[in-house]
């Protein structure tokens, strides 16, 4: 039995951040699939988030591991371009 594995690119962020929906956009753009976790709504995933970045602020992306703290599109590129 295998067990799903962790998305590749994970998003956490609020409704309410212009870089949050700056960087889901960017993602969808270039054909990225991500989950996107709600912090604001979901204080587990806020856990999560800080316990990964050791920041409060949002976006954090999480892609293959890589923590990306803010939209930052030569990181974001980056980390999807790593294997």
């Amino acid at each position: 039995m295998m067990s799903n594995p962790e998305p590749e690119v994970i998003v956490y962020s609020t409704p309410t951040c212009p870089f949050c929906v700056m960087a889901k956009r960017y993602l969808a753009q270039k054909g990225i699939k991500f989950v996107d976790y709600n912090v604001a709504e979901d204080q587990q995933k806020a856990f999560e988030m800080v316990a990964k970045s050791g920041q409060m602020g949002v976006p954090v992306l999480d892609i293959k591991g890589k923590i990306i703290i803010g939209f930052d599109k030569a990181a974001i590129d980056e980390a999807l371009s790593a294997k």
